[in-house]
């Protein structure tokens, strides 16, 4: 019988990253660029800022007019209306150039290197609608209307710089750049000044732009933050997607090998199994002389030697399939009521004759009527089998080996093959419990096993939902102990004529 090849998985090609992995990539790139610049500003967050400002400009382009035509109409009051109209008209250009650089910034893709020409362009036209204000601040009329003027100046000019350091808070020194020059005209009225109530609200009209400046800073930094603290969050999500996604690729790859590897034993178990099988069967025959004698001792040595290589041979592929179909969760539990102990005594004869060639004394501690076991007869037998089968290879000549199956503390089952051999170091315990993992004396021992038993003898327990301990010193043997969950335990029902269960 003949099996096609299984399809070939190559895992060593280079795979190419998908559309998705180099988005990731890019973000990833730039977040680190966003955090590589948290000392300051730097270019990147600059252009943020500047775009939250130019954004803050055209929302408030409606209202900026408001304290315009309102100064307007109050100048029109004091200086009479073409001066008055003159003031509005410039002041209303200014701020109307400057809503004009916000929406231009907003349409233009701004390059990084471009990001300071604009932070100028913007600074430029608030200075403009400074010198507006600057005038405001220099006009003096005098002892006829100076009470009534110095309360409008203050007012307005409070007003303005308020709403310019809320407006204008993400463009650095924005304060200080639009009302400097107001303030230093606003410092020559004191000195010059004798009315101690203009000179209390111009001081306090000084104290406030200094204050505002500082209001406008704190903001400012607040928002650069944010921005900060928003890369941050972009570069963990960064991270976590391309962790997610090397995650995945790892998944995948390990799924196409396992794959690969259950199409490669399936095939092996057919291909290994017949050869070995006819040569099983043959070489039996050639020692059992049937087909008439070999005629020569050495030929009925080699006959023996080749025998008893292929049930090694055959024992190793046996072992291999079953823990790679319990890996691959394929090994299926045929479970049925089956009583421990007598399965334990079923074992015991079977490596018994071998134990007694070999000088040891092997022997059973069993507790009496134990309930039976819901478990697969099968797999209890396979382990038991390993447990005896390690205990007789590593026991020394005249060494003991004593299987015991009783009641855990928990109201469970266990069962317990214990040794008096050489013991296995505990640094490696983790070792000889892990597939083709040998310790040193089985290194050194002339019976070397495959490395599979106690993993398999592990496996079948956690199928039964149990735990497998193995304790162990150096110079002092081995005990190792398969326990089995209350749940397993099947009760004792009590008989249909019992009175009891009838009236329950």
């Amino acid at each position: 019988m003949s099996f096609a090849a299984p399809p070939t998985v190559d895992h060593g090609a280079a795979r190419r990253p998908g559309p998705r992995e180099g988005e990731l990539a890019r973000t990833l790139r730039a977040a680190r660029e966003r955090l590589a610049m948290r000392g300051g500003t730097g270019p990147r967050f600059t252009r943020e800022l500047l775009v939250q400002h130019a954004a803050a400009l055209r929302a408030a382009a409606f209202v900026l007019p408001l304290p315009v035509m309102a100064t307007g109409f109050g100048l029109s009051v004091f200086l009479g209306p073409v001066p008055a109209v003159l003031w509005t008209l410039v002041a209303l250009g200014c701020y109307l150039a400057l809503v004009a650089t916000a929406r231009r910034f907003g349409a233009e893709q701004v390059a990084p290197e471009a990001v300071a020409r604009w932070r100028g362009l913007f600074l430029t036209g608030h200075a403009m609608t400074g010198l507006c204000w600057a005038y405001l601040a220099a006009l003096d009329l005098g002892p006829l209307h100076g009470r009534e003027f110095g309360i409008f100046q203050f007012t307005v000019l409070f007003v303005v710089v308020a709403s310019t350091a809320m407006i204008s808070f993400t463009l650095q020194a924005v304060v200080p750049a639009t009302f400097a020059l107001a303030a230093v005209f606003l410092a020559i009225g004191i000195a010059g000044g004798t009315d101690p109530a203009h000179i209390a609200m111009t001081a306090i009209l000084i104290a406030a732009i200094a204050f505002f400046s500082l209001v406008s800073e704190i903001l400012r930094r607040s928002a650069l933050r944010g921005y900060v603290h928003q890369a941050e969050k972009d570069e963990l999500i960064a991270e976590l997607e391309t962790a997610k996604v090397i995650s995945d690729e790892a998944r995948r790859r390990a799924e196409d090998a396992n794959l690969a590897k259950s199409r490669f034993l399936a095939t092996m178990s057919h291909e290994l199994r017949t050869p070995l099988n006819a040569i099983l069967g043959f070489s039996e025959v050639m020692e059992s002389e049937m087909l008439g004698p070999l005629g020569s001792d050495t030929y009925r040595s080699y006959v023996r030697d080749i025998h008893a290589s292929g049930r090694h041979l055959l024992g190793l592929i046996n072992e291999i399939l079953d823990l790679s179909r319990i890996e691959a969760g394929r090994f299926s539990l045929n479970e049925e009521a089956i009583e421990l102990v007598a399965v334990a005594r079923e074992c015991l004869g079977v490596v018994r004759i071998k134990a007694e060639a070999k000088g040891l004394t092997v022997r059973g501690d069993f507790e009496p009527a134990l309930p039976a076991l819901w478990a697969d007869e099968r797999a209890i037998r396979q382990v038991i089998l390993n447990l005896l089968s390690n205990a007789v290879k590593f026991t020394p000549r005249g060494g003991t080996v004593v299987v015991s199956v009783g009641w855990t503390a928990g109201a469970g089952q266990y069962v317990s093959v214990r040794d008096d051999g050489p013991g296995i170091p505990e640094s490696e315990i983790p070792v000889v419990l892990s597939a083709f993992g040998q310790g040193s004396v089985a290194m050194k021992s002339a019976e070397q096993g495959t490395g599979l038993g106690l993993p398999i003898v592990q496996a079948l327990v956690k199928l039964h939902n149990g735990r497998f301990d193995l304790h162990s010193r150096l110079r002092e043997g081995t005990e190792a102990i398969a326990i089995f969950p209350q749940s397993r335990v099947l009760e004792v029902m009590p008989a249909l004529d019992d009175p009891n269960w009838q009236e329950a």
